[in-house]
């Protein structure tokens, strides 16, 4: 009873260890796009009265406002402590902690050989000794001696070469056990992972078994959406398959936990904003002006490790020369002559884009291709200052308003000489000449351009030089329960995680839109896809059977259908040429009258009939003095509030359409319009 009593007082002590260490397991994952809610469970025995408990192994990355514990019973909590242990020596991956293991069998191993090498030698020794006492004490005959003789020969040779074997196998065990070691020094090389501790202080009325089930949010892990589409022909159903990258670098391996996938963020601010009177008055200088906090649409995609894209303009125009900055670094790029940028994101979360006269927008790296439009900036600048530089610009300078002397009525404002192919053109507008005609664009200031032009060029000069030649192309709050248990390393490696696939009825067409881009693209579009719970994320295509690229599937903007490009088919071209015949500029009291037309080819060089959209556009005024009028849309359908041409076109194997539209501007002589 006394022996049974004894071994019952030490199974405590034996289980918490000499800190009160109590075990916990990660059972289940909440992952959110950032952060992630930890599950864990522990079960143990807690006496009556005060207890205090330490949980160890948690992450370093806790929110400590975040900590729950719950399945207490009739227990309190009287205190709860989180702190971060930096100095423990139990602070090693799982892999190195199953190598030391291995170490640890290997080596008791080793022991137990040496244990009987030890015994056989002392085994030989004795025989040793017992033959010699024999040969001095016994009177032997010469058949009794060669029977001894051969036992002693034949026994201590099985002694030593059993030894001999034995020490091979330690010999071999320590080879292991060194690359062992080796492993483990490889695995441990790096800093040492600070852990989360927990310190919870318990008062049981009773002696109680806890099944105790404590969650917390930690940072530095999250998931990203990603898809596929895949399609076989243009008269088949679309395939998407809705997956998630998800990655965590929290300190604990999460090992065979069943994964749970939000489209929530406990991470960010939930304050609710206060709205107050607003009041008016005279001030004496300049008074700041809050903007809108806009809604978060976009996470950071730590997979992304390059990104492109286009910079446009609100009426979709490319912006040539727009700063792209990764946020927090001195690692930049601008757009080129088409709006085009690539850049490398090995560093920072955001990237920032900035255009004089266009309001700097920022957005989280969540994709490998990131498009961005920038909206002209609501602060007017009083003055531009240009200095001499060589320029890709396409004939303009995208959101920028030179004030001063053109803000005087009827005075003529200074404006720059523009050279056309060597000849100096007179009351040139912005728009005489299509932007797809320039084959070089440079701006000449100061010295360098008076030296040559003299002082016509006092305002600078612009060079255009225009092509020769046209080349045509031949040549597109929901949470997910994730069924299978999964094993996440805390290395920052990304796993992928299929949460759905879906059958979607598609339309497919070719979508062309000559202004902006001269390649014809094909498209699929279905409805109802607000049922599916679709995050802004990046797609792979595949398209019959072969990879065709990648696109970026975008719910914030979509309407009622979501269009996907499936690539360019190089089958169909598309040409888009202003008229030279029917330009005109003219004068008429005070105003100019300006008119444009503009001529569009479509060729289907395929083998096969197909459908296309077409798409065009004349531009809106905002301006009581800006007339647009004398609007010849031809066969185009017109949306008037847009100021949106389509024409559906169907063309047969080999056949060219070609369609025309026209208008007519007007406005004030003394002032100028970008067309």
């Amino acid at each position: 009873m006394k022996k049974l009593l004894c071994l019952f007082l030490l199974v405590p002590i034996t289980f918490f260890g000499a800190d009160n260490k109590t075990p916990s397991t990660i059972k289940e994952v909440t992952v959110y796009l950032n952060g992630a809610q930890i599950t864990r469970t522990s079960n143990f025995m807690l006496n009556q009265g005060t207890t205090e408990l330490k949980f160890t192994g948690l992450s370093s990355k806790i929110d400590e406002n975040s900590i729950q514990i719950s399945g207490l019973q009739s227990v309190s909590i009287l205190s709860i402590d989180y702190g971060i242990n930096y100095l423990d020596k139990f602070m090693v991956t799982p892999e190195a902690a199953e190598l030391q293991d291995k170490v640890k069998q290997l080596s008791e191993k080793i022991q137990r050989l040496k244990n009987r090498i030890s015994g056989l030698q002392e085994e030989e020794l004795l025989i040793t000794k017992n033959r010699q006492v024999s040969a001095t004490t016994e009177n032997l005959d010469l058949e009794k001696l060669k029977q001894i003789s051969t036992y002693y020969r034949e026994r201590i040779t099985q002694i030593r070469n059993e030894i001999f074997t034995i020490n091979k196998k330690i010999n071999s065990t320590n080879t292991t056990i060194r690359d062992l070691n080796l492993q483990v020094k490889e695995l441990t090389k790096g800093p040492k992972i600070a852990q989360g501790e927990l310190v919870v202080k318990f008062d049981a009325p009773i002696d109680i078994n806890l099944n105790l089930v404590l969650t917390y949010v930690v940072s530095d892990a999250g998931w990203v959406p990603i898809y596929d589409i895949k399609s076989k022909n243009t008269a088949s159903n679309l395939q998407l398959k809705y997956k998630a990258n998800v990655y965590q670098n929290t300190g604990n391996e999460w090992k065979n936990v069943k994964i749970n996938l939000s489209t929530g963020n406990p991470i960010k601010q939930t304050t609710k904003p206060v709205i107050n009177t607003k009041y008016l008055n005279f001030t004496n200088g300049y008074t700041y002006q809050p903007k809108t906090i806009k809604k978060n649409k976009y996470y950071y995609n730590p997979s992304v490790k390059k990104v492109t894209g286009l910079v446009t303009d609100a009426t979709g125009l490319p912006l040539p020369g727009c700063n792209v900055l990764i946020k927090g670094t001195n690692i930049g790029t601008q757009t080129d002559f088409d709006g085009n940028y690539t850049i490398e994101t090995l560093r920072g979360q955001k990237l920032q884009f900035s255009y004089i006269g266009m309001e700097t927008v920022e957005t989280p790296i969540y994709a490998s291709i990131i498009n961005t439009t920038l909206e002209e900036s609501s602060e007017a600048l009083e003055e531009v200052v240009v200095t001499s530089y060589s320029s890709s610009l396409q004939g303009k300078v995208a959101g920028v308003t030179i004030r001063g002397a053109s803000s005087i009525p009827n005075h003529k404002p200074e404006l720059p000489l523009y050279i056309v192919d060597g000849v100096p053109i007179e009351d040139f507008i912005e728009g005489d000449i299509d932007a797809n005609d320039i084959q070089s664009l440079e701006k000449l200031n100061g010295s360098s351009a008076t030296a040559v032009y003299g002082s016509r060029a006092s305002n600078g000069v612009i060079v255009i030089t225009t092509k020769k030649s046209t080349l045509q192309d031949e040549i597109t709050n929901t949470t997910f329960a994730i069924k299978k248990p999964y094993s996440i390393k805390s290395d920052g490696d990304i796993i992928a995680i299929e949460i759905n696939t879906f059958n979607l009825e598609a339309t497919y067409e070719y979508l062309a839109i000559p202004v902006l881009n001269e390649n014809v693209f094909l498209t699929a579009s279905f409805k109802n896809w607000e049922q599916y719970n679709l995050l802004p994320g990046e797609a792979n295509i595949y398209f019959k059977g072969g990879f065709a690229g990648k696109t970026v599937i975008d719910p914030y903007k979509t309407t009622k259908e979501m269009v996907v490009s499936l690539g360019v088919d190089a089958g169909i071209t598309v040409i888009r040429k202003q008229d030279r015949n029917f330009k005109s500029k003219t004068l008429l009291g005070n105003n100019r009258i300006v008119n444009r037309a503009y001529d569009l080819e479509i060729k289907n060089n395929k083998n096969t009939k197909v459908s296309i959209k077409l798409i065009d556009r004349i531009p809106l005024s905002e301006n009581k003095e800006i007339k647009v009028s004398e609007i010849e849309t031809y066969n185009a359908t017109y949306n008037d509030k847009k100021g949106l041409l389509t024409w559906k076109i169907d063309l047969n194997s080999k056949e060219t359409q070609k369609e025309r539209f026209s208008y007519q501007v007007k406005y004030p002589k003394h002032k100028y319009i970008s067309l």
